[in-house]
């Protein structure tokens, strides 16, 4: 039905639908799945995001090596107690990216979306923007319906892999996804969605893959809660009327050439990056 953006805004133009509901049509004639069904299932996988989001912000979770953990409590606290520098909702969107992270590293159920490394950014943004502008389940599910058919784009046409593309891979997509989800909730057009989906991959281009210690915790985490900025910030650029220069479609085929031209080195296999230095070669002779 659709492999690319340009394909998915011409299906929605020509059939004055949202990116949901052509994604939602495609599920169900590949699928033979009915209406009902198909909202079933993702609802499932809405209810686990919601969960995984908010189950690290009231208690401490620590993950299975014990080397990460409690940092999604300490920014919902923070962001309880104090004046801070972002405010309520940034601070608020990134403990819930934190917390899915932390159940992810503790290996508690989340929902990968679209990798298990990148699963913090998504279930935060649409529950965020949910809150803010007290809309629906059915806003959220829909909203997942069109993160969906970005991130199938994305890995149709480029990767969605840190050990391919490096974490612009992974976040970028992620933030993308959420971006262009978050557009259409709150009633942006496919266009300004798809811009909202550039920016975020534009805006950390080049993102490197470097867990310490092979682990998908540190700085994995960290960057689930900036990805998840990068999103909200990408769906106001784009709601403000700031097109993107170079359409998605090319800028998702500029993400898969830097991954390629990345060396290994920077691609999940913990040899580069941050993962390299005294402090994340000492944690991985300790742990392994």
């Amino acid at each position: 039905m659709f492999n690319k953006g340009k394909e998915l805004l011409k299906l929605c133009k020509e059939q004055n639908k949202k990116i949901s509901e052509i994604v939602i049509e495609k599920e169900m004639d590949n699928n033979s799945i009915s209406y009902n069904e198909l909202m079933e299932n993702m609802k499932f996988v809405l209810d686990t995001m919601i969960s995984s989001a908010n189950n690290g912000l009231n208690k401490k979770i620590i993950s299975v090596s014990k080397l990460t953990g409690g940092d999604a409590k300490k920014l919902e606290d923070y962001k309880n107690k104090r004046n801070t520098i972002c405010g309520n909702l940034i601070n608020s969107a990134m403990a819930k990216a934190l917390s899915t992270s932390e159940v992810n590293a503790s290996m508690g159920r989340i929902v990968a979306a679209p990798t298990a490394g990148a699963s913090g950014i998504l279930p935060s943004a649409i529950i965020t923007v949910k809150d803010k502008f007290n809309l629906t389940e059915k806003d959220m599910i829909y909203g997942l319906f069109t993160a969906g058919g970005i991130g199938e784009i994305i890995a149709k046409n480029a990767t969605i892999s840190g050990a391919e593309g490096g974490c612009q891979a992974e976040c970028g997509s992620a933030s993308a996804m959420a971006a262009a989800a978050i557009v259409e909730m709150i009633g942006g057009d496919v266009e300004t969605a798809l811009n909202a989906a550039s920016f975020s991959l534009i805006n950390i281009m080049g993102l490197v893959c470097d867990p310490v210690a092979g682990l998908v915790e540190f700085p994995c985490a960290l960057r689930n809660a900036s990805g998840v900025a990068n999103a909200l910030i990408s769906a106001d650029l784009a709601m403000a009327g700031i097109k993107s220069l170079v359409p998605f479609d090319e800028v998702v085929e500029a993400m898969y050439r830097v991954g390629k031209a990345m060396p290994e080195s920077l691609k999940e296999t913990a040899l580069g990056g941050v993962a390299s230095t005294p402090t994340g070669e000492g944690v991985k002779r300790r742990l392994l």
